[in-house]
């Protein structure tokens, strides 16, 4: 059997007496493109944040490529290949697009390779590297999360974590947005999707998992999921 690229199992995390997460679990296989879907609270945002080592797991056990990562900081998991695009962004607003993509590089081991993933990332969004000594506080909604999405793309990861790519843009950047993740997927690259948008993010993915309270609820095949009648209802407004 194949051990996923990236294995979550029985996830909890609390803020002292409150639960984020109570139990979550699930599995990224290499070169697929799973969503994590749920209404705004249900943990989706606590889950990819407890992934990427900025917050604490309180119980359960997180694996990326075969390795335990459970407890290890952000620094350390970045390294390993796993990268994550916040939800809001989370940019330096006083420096420049280029500056910022440069921090996202950081975690490169080998700092030859700086320029060549810099001029991969500019062939992916042209508009960032239009703008690239512009400074960040300066941008649009739509600029600023392709450059969020370019920040991470910097650590040359072996998978990415999008945290609602979606989330207060205009229908026309969305689409361009998920045209170029599909690009991103096509040259190999493993996606996690948190996703507020049920529908575009099971149009998208390979498989899903849905979130409420804090608890994975129901899994399985995206396009499966997009035809149970309990997501149509709930996330889909349909029925």
């Amino acid at each position: 059997m194949t051990v996923p690229l990236l294995r979550v199992r029985n996830l909890e995390v609390r803020y002292g007496d409150l639960i984020g997460v109570a139990d979550v679990s699930l599995d990224v296989p290499e070169g697929g493109v799973v969503a994590l879907l749920g209404s705004n609270g249900a943990g989706k945002t606590t889950t990819l944040n407890a992934i990427a080592g900025l917050i604490p797991a309180s119980a359960g056990a997180i694996s990326f490529d075969g390795e335990a990562i459970t407890g290890q900081p952000a620094y350390a998991i970045v390294r390993k290949g796993l990268a994550l695009s916040p939800e809001g962004w989370r940019l330096f607003a006083q420096q420049t697009v280029e500056s910022n993509l440069h921090l996202g590089a950081t975690p490169l081991a080998d700092r030859r390779r700086l320029a060549e993933v810099l001029d991969r990332v500019y062939a992916l969004f042209p508009h960032l590297a239009e703008r690239r000594l512009q400074r960040t506080s300066t941008m649009s909604g739509g600029e600023r999360q392709m450059l969020a999405v370019g920040r991470a793309l910097m650590s040359d990861p072996k998978l990415l974590m999008l945290d609602e790519p979606s989330l207060g843009l205009a229908p026309a950047i969305v689409e361009s947005m998920y045209e170029t993740f599909g690009r991103l997927h096509k040259a190999g690259l493993t996606i996690l999707l948190a996703e507020q948008s049920v529908e575009l993010a099971l149009e998208f993915a390979d498989y899903a998992y849905v979130l409420q309270v804090g608890r994975s609820v129901l899994f399985g095949p995206a396009g499966e999921l997009a035809e149970n009648p309990e997501v149509q209802r709930v996330y889909m407004g349909i029925g």
